[in-house]
């Protein structure tokens, strides 16, 4: 057998490089989020479960910011996908010298910072509510419609680019025959022009809802008091991680793959070359077909979230925590096996004991000086109080000044 020469074998390896790179971090958070373990990790291995979906729906905030971003992302794909084909469509229009002026003028926002686009729309949207003297709960300080503006400014440059690249491709002397036999400028608009930019408009429609559903820099800034799905995600990064985010990413991998297949489908089935082979074969042609592969992915699905809701991993679960539980005892029983019991310290010297001194020095069992006769206190009599009775230092005969004694 004839061996590959290290050249041979360098693209295979640098494609296998580029598809580990391109697809492991997805590979991994797939494989977390059915991994019982608290924090997303693949290694070590605890139980297959599927709580962190379960989990995942039960947090309202992390819902909800997905909520705002799908209105957030619908209402920038109804303003920035019209912006971008009227700008694409004026480029093409128009001479050399103004097409490169509005070119520049057009693709400037995606060239600006995020941060200085959502600070700028921001500040504003507040100055225009401040001169029409709005009050607060009115639209100009309102985070969806904030944020939809703010994400348009530069997501209608991706659209426009998407139209670009298809109107290049297209013969002006069509809309030009149409108005030459008698439609109007909007009829050849909607019966010559828009069918052959179908598809850019759905691939710019794609784009342009994605784009708004992954931005954070822009939003960031524009959301005010509200949420976004990538804002949620962000202060979850920051106070701590779980595998709920993974179950996000395959829930979203798992919509994509969907529907690429879906569209791959289509394209296929409608092509020429699909036509001449499903045509002797009907079975093949309703095997193919993107409606009944759309049905056989929906069971699919389907029959996954039953599966998600009805299986249970607590035994196994509970059997994890009980081995940790005693690895954690032997480990603590080993380490007092480990620690070296004291030795015994030596007999201390006797040392003889001090008498017991009163607040102001002197011993407790009397006056330092004995009493007022000169003789010794009684070692064992009561200690009398330094402060109070006959002989204590308040007494009047010991106060200077006294006129007693």
């Amino acid at each position: 057998m004839k061996m590959k020469s290290p050249k041979a074998m360098i693209p295979g390896l640098y494609l296998t490089l580029f598809f580990a790179y391109l697809f492991g971090p997805l590979i991994i958070m797939v494989i977390t989020a059915f991994n019982s373990s608290n924090f997303p990790r693949v290694s070590p291995w605890e139980c297959f479960t599927t709580d962190w979906f379960g989990k995942l729906v039960a947090d309202d905030a992390l819902i909800e910011g997905i909520g705002n971003s799908l209105i957030i992302g619908i209402g920038v794909v109804v303003v920035a996908i019209p912006i971008g084909l009227a700008a694409a469509i004026m480029l093409s229009q128009v001479g050399p010298k103004l097409r490169a002026s509005l070119y520049t003028i057009f693709i400037a926002p995606i060239l600006v910072p995020g941060v200085v686009i959502g600070l700028s729309t921001l500040i504003f949207w507040d100055r225009i509510g401040t001169f029409f003297n709005a009050p607060y709960e009115s639209f100009f300080y309102d985070g969806t419609f904030l944020t939809i503006f703010g994400q348009v400014t530069f997501i209608a440059a991706y659209s426009m680019l998407v139209f670009l690249s298809r109107i290049q491709r297209f013969d002006h002397t069509l809309t030009e025959a149409a108005l030459d036999m008698g439609a109007t400028p909007t009829q050849a608009f909607v019966k010559v022009l828009l069918p052959f930019m179908a598809p850019a408009i759905g691939s710019a429609t794609v784009l342009a809802f994605l784009a708004s559903l992954e931005n954070y820099n822009t939003t960031v800034f524009t959301i005010v008091s509200s949420s976004t799905f990538t804002t949620v995600l962000s202060s979850k990064v920051r106070y701590g991680l779980d595998p709920s985010i993974s179950a996000v990413a395959v829930i979203i991998i798992s919509i994509t793959l969907i529907g690429a297949i879906i569209f791959e489908v289509r394209n296929r089935y409608n092509s020429k070359g699909w036509a001449l082979v499903i045509a002797e074969r009907p079975a093949l042609k309703v095997a193919t077909h993107p409606g009944t592969v759309a049905g056989i992915l929906g069971v699919l699905a389907i029959g996954a979230v039953l599966f998600i809701q009805n299986y249970d991993s607590n035994a196994c679960t509970a059997q994890i925590l009980e081995e940790k539980r005693a690895l954690q005892q032997q480990l603590m029983e080993q380490q007092s096996l480990d620690t070296p019991t004291p030795t015994q310290s030596a007999p201390s010297s006797t040392v003889p004991s001090m008498p017991s001194l009163g607040p102001l020095g002197g011993d407790e069992g009397g006056n330092e000086g004995g009493d007022e006769n000169g003789a010794g206190s009684d070692s064992s009599a009561p200690a009398s109080n330094p402060f109070g009775g006959a002989n204590g230092i308040f007494a009047p005969q010991n106060l200077r000044g006294s006129e007693g004694n």
